[in-house]
Order: structure tokens, then C-alpha cells, then sequence
């Protein structure tokens, strides 16, 4: 309770609070992480690891089966957002939370109703033809016979200038960040929190991050539990 009174502390007197999510954010809705103990990348797709499934190269040269494993691995029908999500909202509702980073793809905190959201590696929300450039929220056949694909960033892939750029900036202002969910493994944009001035960064994570010794606050609990007591506690402010 001390961890959950002092991170409602930083966030009331705060003036740009930033928000830094990864795969674990999503874990309660459903979703498998990448690389927990039971994780996406713990067991081979077809005989290929699934970090070369989602490359480049082999969307290129194997694109039936690179859609196969979006479909079954990464398929976000049905999935809704949890508490973590709305709390994040709340706290942008507020006036408190200025943006969300996220290395996630599944459109969660969009659909949970939070406004300013950078995705750092695209989004399954998006599909769009090689060939047209038409797009849809989904997979499609497309009329003019072309090549359709998520707009996601494959390994392989540079991430996208203009929202790497926004969200530098944003880390660069930040006085509290919140770091919930990811692993902090996953280059370039584990290393974005480089830029980071302030001495108010809070890990939320249930495993150890190599910025631990970093953190002014490190809570190695549940994130959705973790922010809605957040939340709890600031609302009896």
C-alpha cells in the first residue's frame, strides 16, 4: 500500500505524466505476452522460430504462412480492454496523463477511450494492399489481386520516424514516467527511455527489467490490479 500511495503521490504532482506499456499490459485481456515464461516466442510455429515468422523475409517469401500465424497467434477478435486500460483513460480524463506510449498492436487503449496513443510498432487495426494501397481494419482480398498486409513493424523493418520522433519528445518532457508490462528488452524502442531528464520512473512489471536500478519506484505486481488502486487512491484525494 505504501508503493500504490506514493505512485498517486508522483502522479498528483505531476505536471507531464507519460505512460510506457508493453506486452504485459494486455495479458489480463487475453492476450499471451512475448517473452514470459508462457509466451508467444516460447514454442516454434511450423518448424520456424516466431521471431523469423514475424520478419520481413519471410512475410515475403512465406506470406501464407506469416498470415496463418497473425490469425492464430496474434488474432485480436473479441478482445476487450481491462481495468488497467480504463484506468489509463481515467488518469487522461483527468487532465494528469499527457500520452500512452505503447509497444503493443492490438488497439486496446483505443478502444478502452484513451485519445493520445503512440504505437511504436503499428497496429492489427490497420491493413492495407502492396499494390493499391487500400486499407481496412482487417485482412482483405483485394480487388486489384495485390499483396495485403498488417501495418505493423516486422523485424527487419525500421520503426516509424514520425511517432518514434513524438514519442522521444514526450519522454524527454516527462517528470513521472510509468513503465508497466514490458520486458525493456526490445530494441530501438527499450532504448528511448535514454532520453528520459526526470528521477521519477516507476516499473510496473512481475519480472526484473535491466532499468530496475533505475526505478525510483519499482512495483513488481499485477498491472491492471496495480492501477486501479492507483486510481482508487486518487479519487479519495
Amino acid at each position: 500500500m505504501e508503493e500504490i500511495k506514493k505512485l498517486a503521490d508522483w502522479i498528483q504532482n505531476s505536471t507531464h505524466l507519460v505512460f510506457f506499456g508493453g506486452a504485459g499490459t494486455s495479458t489480463d485481456s487475453g492476450i499471451k505476452d512475448f517473452r514470459g515464461k508462457n509466451g508467444l516466442y516460447q514454442e516454434n510455429f511450423h518448424g520456424y522460430a516466431p521471431e523469423e515468422v514475424l520478419s520481413i523475409d519471410f512475410f515475403r517469401t512465406h506470406h501464407d504462412l506469416f498470415l496463418k500465424y497473425v490469425e492464430e497467434k496474434l488474432s485480436i477478435r473479441n478482445i476487450k480492454p481491462h481495468a488497467g486500460h480504463y484506468a489509463l483513460v481515467e488518469l487522461e480524463n483527468m487532465g494528469k496523463l499527457k500520452s500512452i506510449i505503447t509497444q503493443n498492436i492490438d488497439n486496446l487503449h483505443q478502444e478502452a477511450g484513451s485519445k493520445k496513443v503512440l504505437e511504436l510498432h503499428g497496429t492489427l487495426k490497420d491493413w492495407y494492399c502492396l499494390s493499391c494501397n487500400k486499407h481496412d481494419t482487417h485482412n482483405f482480398s483485394c480487388s486489384c489481386g495485390g499483396i495485403v498486409r498488417p501495418n505493423v513493424t516486422l523485424y527487419g523493418e525500421m520503426l516509424n520516424d514520425r511517432v518514434t520522433e513524438k514519442a522521444i519528445q514526450e519522454i524527454r518532457k516527462a517528470d513521472v514516467i510509468i513503465v508497466a508490462g514490458s520486458s525493456l528488452t526490445v530494441y530501438p524502442a527499450a532504448y528511448y527511455l535514454q532520453y528520459y531528464r526526470g528521477n521519477q520512473l516507476v516499473i510496473i512489471n512481475q519480472s526484473p527489467t535491466q532499468y530496475d536500478t533505475q526505478a525510483g519506484l519499482l512495483i513488481p505486481e499485477n498491472f491492471a490490479h496495480t492501477m486501479t488502486e492507483v486510481l482508487n487512491f486518487l479519487k479519495q484525494k
